[in-house]
Formats: structure tokens, C-alpha cells, sequence
């Protein structure tokens, strides 16, 4: 019985093989009459069958026939534009085989690939993918500017262009050396990487910008969706530092472009992480000391950890670069201000609260340079539109003992 079994199931098996077959034979048939669409359909289980002999071989008559197919419809697109005929032909079954040819060719390619029962590998199908497509380029970019203009597709047009700027890649063509680059395979990169960007497919976007950043012409376009395109898809630690470290690179290729700074900028102001940015701004310092806001950003990350002198010392620093950056000079002041409060909090009597003379000389020295700061931000800015001095202005000439100018800045605070 068992035995029986067992020759029932091969018989089965083999009677499921022969009907694989048998569909391709039919499909190559069908082909043959330009019954293209009636043929895939034929064909279409042999394709997924586990009981298809040469599933290879399938994949590759899926590619001819879709390429016939592209081929009759393009034929008859040619012949009323060159007749000035108005003969409708199908313009979608044409882009959409032109694809799907592809496709094909690359799922034929990939199985041929595979070893025999023998563990070898003969590649049968390739040089004739390679003849077939070397210059079909062109056809996927016409497809994709239909579906994109004419359908309003973006999938597919996305996949037409992305199937065209990746066949050089590959394995059919890879080791081709004499591969056509066709004078506007950047503009189709330029194109896949925006359209990826507005689908929210980032990974692509980034990979298709920085194909387009290969052309100098469109350098910059590309760095702005590779820049933003990994900062929208910021999800971990690692997709941060990725996204760090490009930009620093970009700074390094670029030192005189300031969008870069301003970014890294704003990645670290909006992370709050005062050590790191302490960090990046002695980077920026090493790369250019003469970068100001570099020195700012230092002296921010010291004023907010109460670092009063190192603070003063980087907003000096800035100042130096740019005598009218009023933003420091303010800051500058706040921090000699509040170094003053401290040290006489320090140096006051625990039990009555007041200083010596001394002591109190030394507290008003220091009172005195922050309130030539805090004047000079006034003087920068007479009406308060950087920067507010009022409050600490009237802070400095009450602590030095200035009772008419510190009733004035009070007026000031209340207004």
C-alpha cells in the first residue's frame, strides 16, 4: 500500500510538472500570434509554480513576451506619428510592459544565477537580457515621465525611473564597460530623488540625491534632500549620529557654505545637550577660530553651567571678531553681573550679611565691567529689539549705589 502511495505521489508530481511546461508552450504559442496580454496570463502560474521545471526559462519568455509587446505598441506609435495618423494605440499597456520587461529580465537573471543540481552555474539568459536592453534606458524614462505628467501615477513613475537609474548596478549589467549614459540621467536622478522625498520614501531619496550630487550643476539641490531627507527620517541614536556626521562632512567639503553651521546648529540647540555642543563648537572653533558663533555657542554651553569666567572669555572672543555682535555683549554682561552676585553671596558676613571694604571693592570691580558691557548692549540697541538690558541695567547701577539712573532703568522695566 505505502509503495502505492509513493507512485501515486510522483505520478502526481510529475503530471504537475508536465502541466508547467505545457503552460509555457502554450504561452511562446500565444506569443507567437501577438496574443501578448492572453500569454501572460498563460504563463502566470508557471511563474510561481514550485512544479515549474526551468522557472528561469519562464521568467525570461515573461520578458520577451512583454518586450514584443512594447515593441508592436511602440512600432504603431511610430508609424501614426510618422503617417499623421490619430489611430489610438495603448499607451499605458505600452509604458507598462516596457517596466515589466524589465522586471522580468532582472527575476530571470537573479534565478540564473542560482547552481544546478550539480552546484554549478551556467548563465544562460544574461547576454541576451544585455542585447535586448542595453539601450532600452530610454523607454523606462518615457514611462516614467507618462505615469508622473499623464496618470498622475507617482508609483510608477518612481519605479520606472528607479529601474532605469539602477540598471547599470544590476548583475546583468554590471561588468558591462561600455554602458550608455544617457545626458540626462542626472535630470532623472534629480527627479527620482525629489518625488521620493514628497512620498516620504527617504532611504530612496537620499540614495537617488546623492547619484544627482555626482553633477556639479546640481550639487547643491542634492545635499538640500540628502540633508533633510535624513533628518525626517531621524528615528534612532544611530539615525542622529548619521545625520550629524553628514552634515559635518558637508562642512568640511563646503567650509564657506554657512547653511551647514546653521543646521548643525539647530540640531544641537533643539537636543539640548550642552556637552555635545560644547563638543561641536571647539570643532568649529579648531576648523576657523575666527568663526564667531562658534564662540557664542561656547560661551552659551558655559553661561548656562555657570562658568562665569570661561563664558566671559568666549563672548570676548566673538566680540573681538565682531564688535556689533550686541547678543554677546549683552551676555557678556549677565555673566560679570552674575559672577558679581555670586562672589557676594560668598564673601558676605554669615551673620549680618554685608561685606568689608575691601571685599565690597572687590565686587564692585567686577560690577563696573559688567556694566560696561551692559551700556555698550544699550548703546547697540537702543529699543530693546535683540536684547533686553533694561532689567539688568537697573540690577548693576542699584547694586553699585546709582540710585537716579537705577530708578530710570525701573521706569523702564515697568513700562
Amino acid at each position: 500500500m505505502k509503495k502505492m502511495m509513493m507512485i501515486g505521489l510522483m505520478a502526481a508530481a510529475a503530471s504537475s510538472a508536465i502541466a508547467q511546461d505545457a503552460l509555457i508552450k502554450d504561452a511562446k504559442k500565444l506569443m507567437g500570434k501577438n496574443e501578448f496580454d492572453q500569454a501572460v496570463q498563460v504563463l502566470a502560474p508557471a511563474l510561481t509554480s514550485n512544479e515549474t521545471v526551468d522557472k528561469k526559462g519562464a521568467w525570461n519568455l515573461q520578458s520577451e513576451i512583454l518586450h514584443a509587446k512594447f515593441m508592436a505598441i511602440q512600432t504603431e506609435a511610430t508609424t501614426n506619428q510618422i503617417e499623421k495618423k490619430t489611430t489610438p494605440y495603448d499607451t499605458l499597456g505600452m509604458h507598462q510592459a516596457a517596466i515589466g520587461s524589465w522586471e522580468a529580465a532582472i527575476k530571470c537573471d537573479e534565478l540564473d544565477q542560482q547552481p544546478d543540481e550539480k552546484g554549478k552555474v551556467k548563465i544562460k539568459y544574461r547576454q541576451g537580457s544585455q542585447n535586448k536592453f542595453k539601450n532600452f534606458g530610454v523607454s523606462l524614462v518615457q514611462a516614467g515621465q507618462y505615469f508622473y505628467q499623464d496618470r498622475k501615477d507617482n508609483e510608477n513613475a518612481l519605479k520606472a525611473w528607479s529601474l532605469y537609474l539602477d540598471m547599470k548596478s544590476t548583475s546583468i549589467f554590471e561588468e558591462v564597460k561600455d554602458f550608455p549614459k544617457d545626458p540626462f540621467y542626472y535630470d532623472i536622478a534629480y527627479y527620482a530623488a525629489i518625488l521620493s522625498y514628497q512620498m516620504h520614501k527617504y532611504p530612496e531619496a537620499e540614495k537617488y540625491a546623492k547619484l544627482t550630487a555626482e553633477d556639479p550643476a546640481k550639487a547643491k539641490e542634492a545635499q538640500e534632500i540628502m540633508i533633510f531627507s535624513k533628518k525626517e527620517s531621524m528615528k534612532t541614536k544611530e539615525d542622529s549620529v548619521a545625520y550629524v556626521n553628514m552634515l559635518k562632512d558637508l562642512r568640511k567639503q563646503n567650509p564657506d557654505e554657512e547653511r551647514f553651521f546653521n543646521l548643525l546648529m539647530d540640531y544641537y540647540t533643539r537636543a539640548k545637550d550642552m556637552n555635545a555642543m560644547k563638543a561641536w563648537a571647539d570643532e568649529e572653533i579648531t576648523i576657523n577660530s575666527g568663526n564667531k558663533m562658534a564662540w557664542a555657542l561656547k560661551g552659551e554651553v558655559q553661561m548656562n553651567q555657570s562658568e562665569w569666567d570661561a563664558a566671559v572669555e568666549s563672548y570676548k572672543k566673538a566680540i573681538e571678531i565682531d564688535p556689533n555682535f550686541v547678543q554677546c555683549v549683552f551676555n557678556a554682561g549677565v555673566c560679570l553681573n552674575s559672577k558679581a552676585i555670586a562672589l557676594k553671596d560668598q564673601l558676605a558676613d554669615k551673620n549680618t550679611g554685608g561685606l568689608t571694604k575691601e571685599n565690597a571693592e572687590k565686587v564692585k570691580v567686577i560690577l563696573n565691567e559688567a556694566l560696561t558691557y551692559m551700556e555698550r548692549a544699550k548703546e547697540l540697541d537702543p529699543d530693546s529689539e535683540k536684547v533686553k538690558w533694561a532689567y539688568p541695567l537697573y540690577q548693576i547701577y542699584y547694586a553699585l549705589g546709582d540710585k537716579a539712573k537705577a530708578d530710570e532703568m525701573e521706569k523702564l522695566v515697568n513700562k
